[in-house]
């Protein structure tokens, strides 16, 4: 059946894929150019009509990244210029949806804990303090029933060696702080605190005016002037100076009127300043939605794409956006290439891919394993270990993932299985980005037979390497393109493995 009013477009990524898509749907490839200006800007020229048309822009992530996003993102906002009716972005490996949460080695291998360095102006002594020092709370103490065992809870904030002021004190001092290491002396103008002091003293014992009688009814005053006696205006090149506290060490100990020390309570005090800890914590921008928004904004209507590295990605998106599952696929080139297929044993590199790998297991009715990561080296514990869950001496083991980008954790699992007695190792994977030298690594691992989608270009991987299969995800695009145009359920696409 001829399908009508549809514009199927094909990004720089992947046009092999296009060709392939658009053979089966039985419609040509909308024209298009695209090219880059002299300063590398990319330019797109629509060459066909797309007014009150169902358009289908079809774009891969792989390859140049950043530089398909921002063609894509072009083609789509040409298309709802030119008043398209819906527009669809096809993107069989979507980009940007599994920023990690740690960084990675130059090798691909993620890092098990985060180098104190690793970012400057982000963690250790590169990162200034800031004074003075938010407040924390303590937690509320019972008091001792012994009054002689009973502290003075005021005691450690007035004592002249606790640790806390002693810290504000390098840190005010510290060349990170304070400006006169590079602007020559500075010249200090303080606040006499003698009659801090007394009004203190007046207000702890008893003798002063305060809010209401008895010992300590001025304190909630006091503490407040003793909270702006600590900042100390100074002028050198109109900047300000924050300095110490003055040491009260010659305060009395806070009584309840000659019947013991008042009990603790809930006390406002500053948390010491540790020059070797201060810092922010490490962590890495995700930029789901933003990627989601620059899509809707430019123009997209719908969304296709398959086995994203987080389903929950979909989110982001207020539009409809269809994941389709690369399982089916794969379960029909395991039930069709693979000999004694009934025997093996499906196997998932990861924790976070074991839902994945159950899915083929269970519609094949076979044998499932896990490998997984556990700290157990009490020397090294931030030294992980590679755990497999499960038993596959003498059999043949199948190996799934979603995304294979440096395959260091495929050829490592491998590795695991082949030190388990697995007989022989398959491993097959929807989105094969081989980054570096990833070919190489998967040539000389233990891995007999490595089978990858073709949502990205693979012709480069296949010639370096003997050991690659590829099975064609075009067939069930196509469907999904077919039926989303014609307002029929892709649900069917899920579960049926024979569609093709």
């Amino acid at each position: 059946m001829t399908m009508r009013d549809i514009v199927i477009f094909s990004g720089s990524s992947h046009p092999a894929l296009v060709d392939q898509i658009c053979a089966r749907l039985g419609v040509p490839s909308g024209k298009v150019k695209l090219s880059k200006f002299a300063n590398r800007e990319t330019n797109v020229e629509i060459g066909d009509s797309v007014r009150n048309k169902d358009v289908f822009i079809i774009q891969s992530g792989c390859g140049a990244v950043n530089d398909n996003l921002m063609e894509l993102l072009i083609m789509l906002a040409a298309c709802k210029t030119a008043s398209a009716r819906r527009i669809t972005a096809v993107i069989p490996c979507f980009p940007y949806a599994r920023q990690p949460d740690a960084p990675f080695k130059r090798n691909g291998m993620p890092l098990s804990r985060v180098p104190p360095n690793v970012f400057f102006g982000y963690t250790g002594a590169s990162t200034p303090f800031s004074l003075p020092v938010t407040p924390a709370v303590t937690p509320l103490q019972t008091p001792s029933i012994e009054r002689a065992e009973r502290k003075n809870p005021f005691e450690k904030l007035f004592d002249s060696t606790n640790e806390s002021c002693s810290d504000i004190e390098s840190a005010a001092t510290s060349p990170i702080l304070s400006p006169s290491s590079t602007h020559g002396p500075m010249t200090t103008t303080t606040t006499t605190t003698t009659a801090m002091t007394a009004a203190m003293t007046a207000a702890l014992t008893g003798a002063g005016p305060g809010p209401g009688p008895g010992p300590g009814a001025g304190l909630i005053l006091s503490l407040a002037a003793l909270r702006e006696s600590r900042v100390l205006t100074s002028h050198n090149n109109n900047r300000l100076q924050v300095a110490p506290p003055p040491l009260l060490s010659n305060m009395p100990a806070i009584t309840n009127g000659g019947f013991g020390a008042l009990p603790q309570t809930c006390v406002t005090t500053s948390e010491p300043v540790n020059p070797n800890k201060a810092g922010y914590k490490h962590w890495v921008a995700r930029s789901g939605t933003l990627i989601a928004n620059l899509l809707v904004t430019a123009g997209a209507d719908h969304i296709i794409t398959m086995d994203l590295h987080d389903p929950q990605f979909q989110g982001f998106f207020d539009i409809p956006v269809d994941n389709l599952y690369g399982q089916p696929l794969m379960a029909k080139y395991i039930r069709e290439r693979i000999p004694n297929w009934e025997d093996a044993i499906i196997v998932s590199p990861d924790a976070g891919g074991a839902k994945r790998a159950t899915v083929i297991a269970d519609k094949l009715g076979m044998d499932f394993a896990l490998i997984h990561k556990e700290r157990r080296q009490i020397q090294a514990p931030h030294k992980p270990d590679m755990m497999l869950v499960g038993e596959v001496k003498g059999k043949t083991c199948i190996l799934v993932d979603d995304i294979a980008d440096t395959s260091f954790t495929i050829t490592k699992a491998a590795k695991v299985l082949q030190l388990n007695g697995a007989q022989k190792i398959y491993a097959i994977i929807t989105h094969a980005i081989m980054s570096g030298d990833a070919i190489n690594r998967i040539q000389s691992s233990c891995i007999d037979q490595v089978i990858v989608s073709n949502s990205i270009p693979q012709e480069e991987h296949l010639a370096a390497c003997s050991k690659m299969k590829v099975f064609n995800v075009a067939p069930i695009f196509a469907e999904a393109i077919r039926r989303i145009h014609n307002g029929e359920s892709v649900s069917m696409l899920f579960d049926v493995m024979d569609l093709i």
